[in-house]
């Protein structure tokens, strides 16, 4: 009975040990895996531009315009990188640093040394390849009014990503940076395209509208895009038109990140 009961043990320990070495090695297996799959890849585009014409106060990026669409994007699985118009620092927009405009987020990341850090390392355009990505996602602030527009390389960069099959989405006044934007025709690739974007009614609440460049709204429109806007201002209000995808203002940037996630799902299949 004791050989019998040495005997059984043994053979149990044998079946333990190859069951545990088997699931060590799909373990290990599948962390190799995950360590060398290659991830698709977001491109997250902000301001270099800090300053309004006579106020004394500063803009830049609108923070959680960023940070909701990071978590949700890095929650997806997918890379971001960050680029802007010259590279390197982005400026904070100093409203959106306001208590009554961060959620616990955001306050994460202001304390996250090494996310702090990217937003003063961005990359240039010209250090981009646009063959990398997915999808590119203009931020907002009003900063984006004066360098988004007019950039040669970030032009370059999201027409590349959309005629590649990649989607081209935007939020608040981040929505300019697709203003210079050309099918391969030479059209505009708004045109006909429905959008929306900041609104004038919400320009002219913030206090801001006598600062701005120019009308977003109008200059939507003034393109052949279709503009539309939440009936009630800032709220969250954001437009799938295929592989264009834009949100009306700061409140938007949780469902323009859901947005753009579903929209990458088809993509990927």
């Amino acid at each position: 009975m004791l050989k019998y009961w040495n005997f059984q043990s043994w053979l149990i320990g044998l079946c333990m040990s190859i069951l545990s070495s088997s699931v060590s090695y799909a373990n290990a297996a599948l962390l190799d895996q995950s360590t060398h799959a290659p991830k698709a890849k977001i491109l997250v585009v902000m301001t270099n531009h800090s300053a309004y014409p006579s106020r004394s106060d500063t803009t830049g990026l609108w923070l959680t315009e960023l940070t909701h669409f990071y978590d949700i994007a890095i929650a997806s699985g997918y890379e971001i990188d960050f680029v802007s118009p010259n590279g390197g620092s982005v400026p904070l927009d100093e409203r959106s640093l306001k208590p009554i405009y961060l959620d616990k987020s955001a306050k994460a990341h202001l304390a996250d040394a090494q996310f702090m850090q990217r937003l003063k390392t961005t990359f240039a355009p010209n250090a981009i390849d646009p063959s990398k990505y997915k999808a590119i996602y203009y931020t907002g602030g009003h900063g984006t009014m004066w360098d988004f527009p007019n950039n040669e390389g970030l032009k370059r960069i999201a027409e590349q990503i959309y005629q590649q099959g990649g989607i081209v989405s935007a939020v608040c006044h981040g929505v300019g940076g697709l203003l210079p934007l050309q099918t391969q025709e030479g059209k505009p690739l708004i045109s006909g395209r429905t959008v929306t974007g900041f609104a004038n009614i919400e320009e002219s609440l913030s206090g801001i509208k006598s600062q701005v460049p120019f009308s977003l709204e109008d200059s939507l429109a003034a393109h052949g895009a279709k503009y539309k806007r939440a009936l009630i201002p800032f709220t969250s209000y954001v437009i799938s038109d295929d592989r264009i995808i834009t949100g009306q203002n700061p409140q938007s940037s949780k469902e323009i990140a859901e947005a753009v996630m579903k929209r990458l799902e088809k993509t990927d299949h």
